[in-house]
């Protein structure tokens, strides 16, 4: 009864990170299925958003203006890898990786050369938005929540607009929205802008929630964004097509895929192999699609001849 209790104890500490990195799985679900690009930006971007706004803190600026300028970072980044795949030609992964590898440098540079920016909880606690060390956790998931909340609802109404209906017809069919005279380009950048933007904001909170940028934040982070947009979109039925029903299952998935790390972490599975959890995890949620319609389908279909 004490282990269970002990377990629930760290679920509050799990959906607090869930909620943060489904902000992140949002931008990544631009871009992988909106766009349907494989953007591999976002593991600097992100680190990006929380050197900036943890230097800029420490600086004496404020929050709501540091998490602004995290998320102009974030976008500059994207617009970066748009430019490296739209103007030069460069195949989406590999700009995406190219620009990955120039903001490792960039991140340095951000942080005066120092792998780590400590943001000093107590000193920062009355502006910190997330500062669980010194708040209460429940006020953290509330505040969090409607945080995300209100960015759903943005980007709801912005795919609503005639510019988000361009940018979704360009991920759905690419020579069809050319022959519509969409610039395919632009909204490729566009969408590649607006991911890492949201990626870089969710770093934001990243640092905040740490209490530290650290030059090794992102390493991962697609492997976790993937595995949230995965298993958000198994929570949500195929008939569901409201936008931000849609983004909130994608945040679900984020909020299930800590509670499931927090779970293992607990049960004591030991730290270096947590990535190759998540990673294995990730593989396995891809590949069930095929093989249901590789193997199982065919067999239905024998049966029903």
């Amino acid at each position: 009864m004490e282990m269970i209790l002990n377990w629930l104890g760290t679920l509050p500490g799990a959906a607090g990170q869930g909620l943060v990195w489904g902000l992140m799985a949002i931008g990544l679900y631009i871009t992988y299925k909106i766009l349907d690009i494989a953007d591999l930006t976002v593991d600097g971007s992100i680190c990006t958003g929380s050197a900036v706004c943890a230097v800029l803190l420490t600086n004496g600026v404020n929050i709501w203006l540091a998490m602004f300028c995290a998320l102009l970072a974030g976008m500059l980044a994207g617009l970066v890898t748009g430019v490296f795949h739209t103007t030069f030609g460069i195949p989406a992964i590999l700009s995406g990786i190219l620009t990955q590898l120039m903001l490792w440098s960039v991140n340095l540079l951000v942080m005066s050369g120092r792998a780590t920016v400590a943001i000093t909880r107590l000193k920062y606690a009355d502006k910190v938005l997330i500062s669980s060390s010194v708040s209460d956790i429940y006020r953290t998931i509330v505040i969090l929540a409607v945080f995300v909340a209100a960015i759903i609802a943005l980007l709801y109404w912005f795919f609503g607009t005639a510019l988000g209906a361009a940018l979704r017809a360009t991920g759905n069919n690419l020579a069809m929205s050319r022959a519509q005279g969409i610039n395919t380009n632009f909204t490729k950048v566009l969408g590649l802008s607006l991911s890492n933007g949201i990626v870089a904001l969710a770093g934001s909170l990243l640092a905040q929630q740490q209490g530290q940028a650290e030059i090794n934040q992102g390493r991962g982070a697609i492997v976790i964004g993937l595995a949230a947009v995965i298993v958000g979109e198994a929570l949500c039925p195929k008939l569901v097509t409201n936008f931000a029903v849609r983004l909130l299952c994608i945040v679900g998935g984020a909020i299930i895929y800590w509670f499931v790390f927090q779970t293992v972490v607990f049960l004591g599975l030991p730290s270096e192999l947590l990535k190759m959890l998540s990673a294995l995890v990730v593989a396995l949620f891809l590949g069930v699609p095929y093989l249901k319609r590789t193997y199982f389908t065919k067999r239905k279909v024998k049966r029903d001849a």
